[in-house]
């Protein structure tokens, strides 16, 4: 039993960062509007895209229309998503 709970890890924690990116892109718009003085640090979305959430921040940015006239972001995004990609690829072949 806690075999298949340990197979599951990997998918848990993948989709918490994923939700934990979308809603921080998505408080990020709203504060962009609302709260000028609660905006999000650029480094701390792209720290969780690094942590594993560049595939949902990215979808919602482009859903959203937020940091897409940004180069950083519309560069940074697609090459964290890259080197994940790269990443498993890499971590999949040895294993």
């Amino acid at each position: 039993m806690p075999d298949k709970i340990f197979g599951y890890l990997p998918y848990i924690y993948f989709c918490a960062v994923s939700l934990a990116a979308l809603c921080v892109t998505v408080y990020d718009k709203w504060a962009s509007k609302n709260r000028p003085e609660g905006r999000i640090r650029e480094r701390t979305l792209f720290l969780w895209a690094a942590f594993g959430g560049s595939f949902a921040m990215f979808l919602t940015m482009q859903a959203i229309r937020h940091k897409t006239r940004h180069l950083s972001f519309m560069i940074g995004i697609p090459a964290i998503m890259a080197a994940q990609v790269g990443a498993l690829v890499i971590v999949g072949y040895f294993l």
